[in-house]
């Protein structure tokens, strides 16, 4: 876990920010079985077309590419990717 925060830290979310992802925030489960093996974040994009675009140009991205593969030169970082996409509440502090 630690070499994840290292990772998002040092290297992803100056990618995210290059191609138009708004960090809004990084979270840990209280419960410490989980926070040994999960990492909670959220991303904001103007729609979900500009979040898939978004993603699309991060994965084409050469630096990002060689720069990630470093971070995983003892191993992977990550078993399990879920991604979901939210829209907010009509009541919801954040939009």
């Amino acid at each position: 876990m630690d070499a994840l925060h290292t990772r998002f830290r040092d290297i992803t979310c100056k990618y995210f920010e290059k191609h138009g992802m708004t960090v809004v925030g990084f979270w840990n489960p209280t419960d410490p079985k989980e926070a040994k093996t999960k990492l909670v974040y959220l991303l904001a994009h103007p729609s979900k077309e500009a979040a898939e675009k978004n993603w699309k140009a991060l994965a084409g991205d050469a630096d990002f590419r060689t720069a990630f593969a470093a971070t995983e030169k003892d191993g992977k970082l990550v078993d399990k990717v879920e991604s979901v996409f939210l829209n907010p509440a009509d009541y919801s502090p954040l939009k």
